[in-house]
């Protein structure tokens, strides 16, 4: 957990200079190991009113855990421009064609800035 903790805070400083983001995020790691039993359960969620990530970690690879926050840095990006205001989707993202493009992006960027990353960390040799 504590090479988990590193990876994120030195991940955190270089995806907001990629998504521009003005306002800090808040990280919770949650392990929830009812959740991690469930083939379909939460890995992760953003909450637009306390500018909040919380992430489950039970029984996940830590990268896959970064790609879960880096996912939620992207909503919380889309936040702090106003994209997330006039959402209703109810809890279903694809319910209005806004929260599928929100999703669309957050998976895009999400896992591009963290491949990014990972690639910065793998050519200068810190692999």
């Amino acid at each position: 957990m504590d090479i988990l903790k590193q990876l994120v805070k030195n991940f955190y400083p270089f995806a907001k200079k990629r998504l521009k983001f003005n306002k800090p995020a808040s990280l919770f790691f949650k392990p929830d190991f009812r959740n991690a039993q469930n083939p379909l359960g939460k890995t992760a969620f953003y909450d637009p009113d306390t500018f909040s990530i919380t992430v489950y970690t039970a029984n996940r690879h830590p990268k896959d855990i970064l790609r879960s926050f880096a996912h939620e840095l992207v909503h919380h990006a889309q936040n702090c421009r106003g994209e997330l205001d006039d959402l209703t989707t109810g809890g279903h993202y694809a319910k209005d064609g806004k929260g599928r493009e929100i999703e669309e992006e957050a998976y895009l960027q999400g896992n591009l800035n963290l491949r990014d990353y990972e690639d910065q960390l793998k050519f200068k040799g810190e692999n």
